[in-house]
């Protein structure tokens, strides 16, 4: 087993125009939670696609969980779970069913997918909204069970895109609970995010993009955290 559940190297995705990512080097190690901030724009969300393989990269190499994203077969990426941009959850189907779906397009065997439902439920407070149709929910309830579907696998590489995004404080005290529970299992887990201080509660390491690259690091212990934050997007945007 390898040290690391997801690792780039060199990795660039060009546009047209130019805008894109250049030579990211990021890597998740098993057990830690690596957070990923920048500004809008800054080339978070291209580069999460990268990772997942939404997109595949001009130049550079992916690996997740130690085999190549170009080549990954699906028993590799049922180990994976990720929400970015939009939860991938249908209107029509009720809050219990679009979990059991979830499970079994990851291969969950049928005996194991009712447990695990009802687990994950009762995890993130969602028992309530189970048997309510996904089109009824509020924006906060379709992220829960957006992150659900995520997390009731227990996958070994995790990979959110402003998890929080919607939540309220009780339901997002809920998802750092979640989270340093499978980080402590030995998860690795990378999450992008606005919100400094929430990343920083959780995180083991802090990586700043900006301009498309990778600027930096954070100390998530940092006293001051916002100033030096903004303090490496201005270097890095000065030099552009």
């Amino acid at each position: 087993m390898t040290e690391h559940a997801l690792a780039l190297t060199d990795v660039s995705r060009t546009y047209r125009g130019g805008a894109g990512v250049q030579q990211i080097d990021l890597s998740v190690r098993r057990g830690e939670i690596h957070a990923l901030v920048g500004l809008n724009g800054a080339g978070k969300s291209t580069l999460m696609k990268l990772m997942v393989g939404m997109l595949r990269p001009t130049s550079g190499r992916i690996e997740v969980l130690g085999r190549s994203a170009a080549d990954a077969e699906p028993a590799t990426w049922s180990r994976v779970g990720a929400l970015l941009e939009h939860p991938l959850i249908y209107g029509e189907l009720d809050g219990r069913t679009n979990l059991q779906l979830a499970a079994r397009l990851r291969g969950v065997p049928t005996a194991q997918r009712g447990p695990m439902v009802e687990a994950i439920l009762a995890e993130l407070d969602l028992g309530r909204y189970a048997a309510v149709r996904a089109r009824r929910l509020s924006l906060g309830n379709r992220q829960r069970l957006g992150l659900a579907a995520a997390l009731q696998h227990q996958p070994d590489l995790i990979i959110l895109d402003e998890p929080t995004n919607a939540l309220d404080p009780s339901a997002v005290i809920r998802l750092r609970e979640a989270l340093l529970r499978r980080a402590a299992a030995g998860a690795g887990i990378l999450v992008s995010s606005h919100h400094l201080d929430e990343v920083a509660r959780i995180a083991t390491r802090i990586s700043v993009i900006a301009e498309g690259r990778m600027v930096g690091t954070l100390d998530p212990d940092g006293i001051d955290i916002e100033r030096a934050f903004f303090a490496l997007v201005h270097d890095a945007m000065a030099r552009t």
